[in-house]
């Protein structure tokens, strides 16, 4: 069962999270649902491969590895910054999937130029499959479970999974963004794009920007002891980077009564939990 209640909380409010890292053992989450029209169009196109980007440690670079070899499609990715001697986990992983690597200054990732390279016929996905197929799959994540909330929360990177959602939701629900990245406010133009893209006005919509820890990929004290004590009390485990910040954003919102009196409030839970492995290798703390 995807859906797991979390518990009654102040002003009888209804907490439920919808457990996407168990949808798949490997595209798990939000990338499962980004990727599936991204596979159908890769496919559709008859391409000798696709392309993507990510960090050394990116859960979208996993995904798609091991989408490509489910799917016998070969998969390149192009990591951002200098190759290391040792591949950490995520790579590793993406290698054992078939992916092939290739690394990129940091000046040349931020140009995304792929001239230098001899592909042909390939089908590029960009960063974290934020383009119209990736924010098309993440509009059907809800469907048959989401009409009964008031609110949806989830995560936000680059905004596609949250528009996909705002896409689905209905005209009385609130849909609520808790971004991993520090100074996010232009996500909201990002994500307002994705919008006018599909022709869709829906305004009942926010982000929460204080629940970045610092930043993308940061972490601190107060997180690490909030994830460990979340597994312990709800036996559900969340990542570093995402559902981790996310979850504790909506714990501290419960305390200052943002959500309204009596609703039904739902939490994506958007996968990632591979990118605990890259903190266990960083930072030495272990979030299993």
């Amino acid at each position: 069962m995807l859906l797991q209640p979390l518990g009654i909380f102040n002003e009888n409010i209804q907490l439920d999270i919808l457990r996407e890292d168990l949808r798949h053992p490997f595209v798990s989450g939000n990338k499962w649902w980004k990727l599936k029209y991204n596979l159908e169009e890769a496919k559709r196109l008859k391409s000798s491969a696709i392309v993507t980007f990510g960090g050394a440690y990116s859960n979208h670079l996993s995904a798609t590895a091991a989408a490509g070899k489910e799917h016998n499609i070969k998969t390149i990715g192009l990591v951002r910054g200098e190759e290391q001697a040792a591949l950490n986990p995520t790579l590793q992983f993406c290698k054992e999937q078939g992916m092939e690597l290739y690394f990129l200054s940091r000046e040349e990732y931020r140009n995304k130029d792929l001239s230098r390279f001899s592909f042909s016929d390939v089908y590029v996905i960009p960063e974290g499959g934020s383009n119209k197929f990736g924010v098309q799959g993440c509009s059907e994540m809800l469907a048959g479970i989401g009409e009964k909330y008031d609110c949806i929360v989830c995560a936000c990177g680059t905004g596609a999974t949250l528009s996909g959602l705002i896409l689905s939701a209905l005209p009385q629900q609130k849909v609520l963004g808790i971004p991993v990245l520090k100074g996010a406010g232009f996500l909201k133009e990002e994500i307002n794009q994705h919008l006018i893209s599909f022709q869709n006005t829906n305004k009942n919509w926010d982000l929460a920007l204080d629940y970045h820890c610092g930043g993308y990929g940061k972490i601190n004290d107060e997180l690490v002891t909030f994830i460990k004590m979340f597994k312990q009390q709800y036996e559900v485990p969340l990542d570093g980077i995402y559902t981790g910040k996310m979850m504790m954003g909506v714990m501290d919102l419960l305390r200052k009564n943002y959500f309204l009196k009596h609703s039904k409030v739902l939490v994506i839970h958007t996968g990632g939990l591979q990118g605990n492995a890259g903190i266990k290798e960083r930072f030495d703390i272990d979030l299993f």
